[in-house]
C-alpha cells in the first residue's frame, strides 16, 4: 500500500484510470480514495464502479488526506489550490499532474513548505499502458518521490526527470500518443491506396504498432538493431525505409518534439 488516504481533486479520466489502476495493483484500497468533483454525474460513476468516497467540495475531501492529486485542467489549478491554500494537513503530499504547471506554482500558493511532486502521465494509462514523467519541488523528499512513483507504476511506466526537463518529457510521452496516431492513419491509408480494404488495413497497422511497442519494451533491444533485424538489403523494408528518409522522417520527428516542447515551456510562463 502506498499510503492510507488519497484524495483526487477532479474526477476526470485520467483520475479514474489512475484509482482504477492503484486498485487493481492493490496500491490503495477503495476505502481509503477519495474524489471531488464539481460534476456529481462524474462522482455517481466513479463511486457505483469503484466504491470510492465522493465529495463535491474539495477542501473537506482533501482534509487530512496524506496524498492530494491534483487532476484538474492548468486553467482550474487555480482556483482549486486557492479552496486549499491553509486547510491542508502538514504532512500532505501534493501530487499535480495539471500539464504545464511549475512545481514553484503550486508551493507559491499552497506555501513554500508544501511537498509537491509533478507528474506528466499520458492517455495509455487508461489501459493501463501508460509512461509517466515525474519530478519532484523543493520540499519533496526522494520518499515523496517513490510514493508517487509506486502510484504512477500501477498504470504504467515512470521515469524520474530534472523539472527542467519536464516540457520535454510532455512533448515526447505526453504528446506521443497522438504522434503514434497520426503514424496510424498514414499506415492505414498507405494500405488502403495499395488495394487493401479499410478495416483489414486498420487491423494490420494497429497489431503491427503494438507489436512492435512490445518488442521494443520486453527485449530491451535497441530500436535501430531490431530495425536492422527486419530489414534485408534490397528487400521490401529497405524501399520503405528509403522512401522515409527522402521524405525527413526522423527529421520531422525531431522537429515534432521540438515544437511540442517549446510550446510546453511557453504555456507554463
Amino acid at each position: 500500500m502506498v499510503t492510507r488516504r488519497i484524495c483526487f481533486i477532479g474526477a476526470g479520466n485520467m483520475a479514474s484510470a489512475l484509482i482504477e489502476g492503484m486498485i487493481t495493483a492493490n496500491t490503495a484500497r477503495p476505502q481509503d480514495i477519495t474524489a471531488a468533483d464539481v460534476r456529481p454525474e462524474a462522482l455517481s460513476a466513479l463511486a457505483e464502479r469503484l466504491r470510492i468516497g465522493t465529495l463535491t467540495d474539495s477542501a473537506a475531501a482533501a482534509a487530512g488526506a496524506d496524498v492530494v492529486v491534483l487532476s484538474v485542467k492548468p486553467q482550474v489549478l487555480p482556483e482549486v489550490l486557492a479552496s486549499l491554500a491553509g486547510k491542508l494537513a502538514g504532512h500532505t503530499l501534493v501530487v499535480s499532474i495539471a500539464a504545464g504547471i511549475p512545481t514553484q506554482r503550486i508551493e507559491d500558493q499552497l506555501g513554500s513548505d508544501a511537498r509537491v511532486i509533478r507528474a506528466m502521465p499520458n492517455t495509455p494509462a487508461l489501459v493501463g499502458a501508460g509512461a509517466t514523467g515525474l519530478c519532484r519541488g523543493r520540499a519533496a523528499s526522494e520518499d515523496d518521490l517513490a510514493t508517487a512513483r509506486a502510484m504512477f507504476a500501477s498504470v504504467g511506466a515512470t521515469v524520474t526527470v530534472p523539472e527542467a526537463l519536464m516540457d520535454a518529457v510532455t512533448a515526447l510521452s505526453g504528446s506521443g500518443p497522438a504522434y503514434v496516431f497520426r503514424m496510424m492513419e498514414g499506415l492505414v491509408a498507405g494500405g488502403v491506396a495499395v488495394g487493401l480494404p479499410q478495416a483489414e488495413a486498420r487491423a494490420l497497422a494497429a497489431q503491427t504498432i503494438f507489436g512492435a511497442g512490445k518488442m521494443l519494451v520486453e527485449t530491451g533491444v535497441d530500436p535501430s538493431e531490431l530495425r536492422r533485424r527486419v530489414t534485408s538489403p534490397g528487400g521490401t523494408t529497405a524501399a520503405g525505409l528509403a522512401a522515409l528518409d527522402a521524405d525527413g522522417f526522423v527529421d520531422a520527428l525531431t522537429r515534432c518534439i521540438a515544437a511540442a516542447t517549446a510550446r510546453g515551456k511557453e504555456l507554463g510562463g
